[in-house]
């Protein structure tokens, strides 16, 4: 399931939300909005990593709030919600095409009403009219897909009712997916879909910045002033990825071609003065990361740039590379469809494409992968035995599915603010979200079901191990059974690193809980671990 966090002052207490598996958080800028005769405009952007997507807008009235949501290269959605004394009524959203202008006609109009255990569309398009009508669940609430506000305007209701789980209708699917609720602190947890998010709020009242880690997605309130500067085709801000002054090592922006017709964007960084030169290849974890990973909510936080940097003072050159369809990378189309297997193929056309080099030593090429990346190492290298070695940070050893069920049971046992009845009704109706989710997407599928251990059994490489103690992500454990499990393969080049007080990021953490990464002092990776790495991959690569 997905948690969602967000962060709201004490006096709250539980606030019930619900989202779709695209969607964000808003939240309490609208808990009064069925009370107040007018109210202004509230104004977003949309952020991931270093690319502006686009902006969303809400306005209130005293019976119906209308938002509009323009995100690049989507549909823009135009949405109008109805209540009756904060109990969401009729639906309408007027859909146009990217870029359009939204005084001209729609190229379809929905209508949505919730009815009993039935959602009821009317749909029309093209000078044409149907109805339809959608097996749902008594009391869900339609939601509009990706759209933060209409998800807080949902989100409100839920608390209004103090309600710890609801239905949710997702009108860009069709479906019907349980929400849950906790409360932990001043942090609620939102759990639906198999992803985090957080939501840092304003003193003065409602949200300052909203954050979905597994998506690298943060969407920050602003003035409409900014907002209006923001276009739907903005540029991606620039990243300096240039060797610091004075490093042994160079750096070169490369282009990478894949089987599949499109490009990966890279930096090569590489020692000076040698003729060929070791190489590892770097390996994100999961969501849309660029070629540092960084994560929006953890300033300064670039792994695979403080990586680079060591392995280039020691000898070894890295390759990492924007992930598909993020950045300057290629591949966008394909993106929201892929696989962890299919990732694995533009790893191997990354290596692929070093061994084109006459300044890289072909023979003496490894992976280094981090949470998700740690699991799709072992598909390549399974795959490719002439790989040198394999690193991975925080790798997973158990399936998808036993990963969110651990997650999922950790929030829930931490909420201090519920009951024990409460706390069961909330287990009882994660099997079924889970199982919707692994149906209708590609990814969760392959994730939820893939089991480690296939590929860690083909794996012959020398390997390294390298996990944080308080890491609540992929549990402690998970390194010494992918030891386990390579040892009994056959494998006993395997060397297994566990760091104290160490989270998923391998940043100093005593709890180690997701949900404090934005409060976190030091957000660099820890000097041993990557002291650790550079050893190894020194031994390894002789």
């Amino acid at each position: 399931m997905l948690h969602v966090i967000f962060r709201r002052s004490r006096r709250a207490g539980i606030i019930a939300l619900l989202a779709a598996v695209v969607a964000l958080v808003l939240g309490a800028i609208l808990a009064t909005t069925a009370r107040a005769q007018s109210a202004p405009a509230h104004h977003f952007v949309y952020l991931r990593s270093i690319d502006t997507l686009g902006t969303e807008v809400v306005t209130p009235g005293p019976s119906s709030i209308a938002g509009l949501l323009t995100l690049r290269g989507a549909p823009v959605i135009r949405w109008e919600q109805q209540h009756v004394n904060t109990t969401p009524g009729r639906l309408t959203l007027a859909v146009f095409a990217p870029g359009a202008p939204t005084t001209g006609l729609p190229t379809q109009n929905v209508v949505v009403n919730m009815v009993g255990d039935t959602a009821k569309l009317t749909i029309s398009a093209n000078g044409t009219t149907s109805e339809q009508a959608l097996l749902s669940a008594t009391g869900a609430v339609a939601l509009v897909g990706n759209s933060v506000l209409h998800t807080a305007l949902m989100a409100d209701h839920a608390r209004g009712a103090k309600k710890a789980s609801l239905p949710v209708f997702l009108t860009n699917g069709g479906r019907t997916i349980p929400a849950t609720v906790t409360q932990q602190g001043d942090t609620t947890v939102f759990s639906i879909g198999g992803m985090d998010a957080r939501i840092l709020w304003d003193p003065n009242g409602g949200p300052r910045e909203i954050t979905i880690p597994a998506q690298n997605l943060r969407v920050v309130r602003t003035s409409a002033a900014a907002a209006g500067a923001i276009s739907a085709t903005t540029a991606p801000v620039k990243i300096d990825y240039s060797a610091p002054a004075n490093a042994p090592y160079t750096s070169e922006d490369v282009v990478i071609p894949t089987p599949r017709g499109y490009t990966l964007a890279g930096t090569l960084t590489r020692p000076k003065g040698s003729s060929k030169v070791p190489a590892v290849v770097t390996i994100s974890g999961s969501g849309p990361q660029d070629r540092d990973s960084r994560i929006s909510i953890v300033p300064n936080y670039a792994p695979f740039r403080d990586l680079a940097d060591t392995l280039g003072r020691r000898g070894i050159a890295v390759l990492r590379f924007d992930d598909r369809g993020v950045g300057a990378s290629g591949g966008a189309s394909s993106r929201n469809s892929a696989t962890s297997g299919d990732f694995a193929d533009d790893v191997a056309a990354v290596v692929a494409y070093l061994r084109t080099r006459s300044d890289i030593d072909g023979t003496r090429i490894a992976l280094a992968g981090h949470s998700e990346g740690g699991l799709i190492a072992p598909l390549v290298a399974a795959k490719d035995p002439t790989l040198r070695a394999v690193a991975l940070l925080a790798g997973p050893a158990y399936n998808g599915r036993r990963i969110l069920e651990f997650q999922n049971e950790n929030a829930i046992t931490s909420a201090t603010q519920i009951t024990e009845t409460q706390r069961d009704s909330i287990r009882r109706t994660i099997p079924k979200g889970l199982d919707s989710i692994a149906a209708t997407n590609r990814w969760m599928g392959f994730f939820m079901t893939t089991e480690p251990a296939a590929a860690l059994k083909r794996v012959k490489q020398p390997t390294l191990v390298l996990q944080g103690d308080t890491d609540q992500q992929v549990t402690p454990e998970q390194a010494d059974s992918i030891a386990t499990i390579l040892k009994g393969s056959g494998n006993a080049r395997v060397t297994v690193r566990h760091f104290p007080a160490t989270n998923h990021l391998f940043l100093v953490d005593a709890s180690g809980a997701p949900g404090g990464y934005t409060a976190l002092k030091d957000t660099r990776v820890r000097r041993d671990v990557l002291g650790a790495l550079a050893d190894w991959m020194v031994l390894v690569m002789k």
